[in-house]
């Protein structure tokens, strides 16, 4: 076995793009609902009940979201593997040529692909067909609780950030507060999902800084006008 071991951006693709939208989420959806509200000269009380139902109402969100979503892929995975455990059953042989035929349309000379196809098939024969026809390998295999649960916990995280700041700031500078503070918190964010994706850092801080940006002043405009209205 080689010492050596090598790390691909490819790798952690899962993970963070999971990571970096939950907490995306989070924070821009509460930062532009806490903005609004206080945009619509909501009491203090107002404003951080709603940021803090918020925070409890998309992490829950979130997690349901994922659940449903990954358990979809998880009953797919494995009404897939059930297939092809009746195939490898009915019909060996065919299953050992398709699994040649898939390492011949990789570069492999057909001997070759034959006899990685047989060792392959006498060492585990339904993980050999689930990770080189299907796409499925234990590493990737969906985990549905495991999604919903850390979905939620990206979610709250990036809630976090504007609700503190609604709480602890000064009584009418909230909506400045929190959306300053929630711009610094956007363009680092986006900085590090580029930076372990391995894309530009400055492009993937503007990108999500630009977007974040234009939901609070649109979100702001709304309270404005509304809370105007109301009064």
């Amino acid at each position: 076995m080689s010492r050596w071991q090598e790390n691909h951006n490819v790798d952690r693709l899962g993970w963070l793009r999971a990571a970096v939208l939950g907490a995306n989420d989070g924070l821009l959806s509460t930062a532009s609902l806490i903005i609004g509200v206080a945009s619509a000269h909501a009491g203090r009380h107002g404003v951080v009940v709603a940021g803090l139902s918020g925070l409890v109402a998309g992490a829950m969100s979130m997690a349901a979201g994922e659940y449903v979503s990954v358990s979809s892929q998880a009953d797919s995975e494995a009404a897939d593997l059930t297939r092809e455990n009746q195939e490898l059953s009915q019909d060996p042989k065919a299953e050992a040529e398709e699994l040649a035929g898939i390492y011949m349309k990789r570069g492999l000379e057909e001997d070759l692909a034959r006899e990685v196809a047989a060792q392959l098939m006498a060492h585990d024969a339904l993980e050999a067909h689930a990770r080189d026809e299907l796409g499925i390998s234990e590493e990737m295999a969906a985990r549905p609780v495991q999604a919903a649960m850390a979905s939620a916990a990206a979610f709250a995280v990036g809630a976090l950030p504007p609700l503190l700041i609604a709480i602890a700031a000064p009584a009418g500078i909230e909506v400045p507060m929190v959306g300053g503070v929630s711009v610094i918190c956007l363009a680092v964010l986006g900085a590090m999902g580029a930076k372990t994706g391995g894309a530009n850092i400055f492009k993937g801080a503007l990108r999500v800084t630009f977007w974040g940006v234009v939901a609070m002043v649109v979100t702001a405009g709304v309270g404005a006008i509304f809370g105007t209205h109301a009064g």
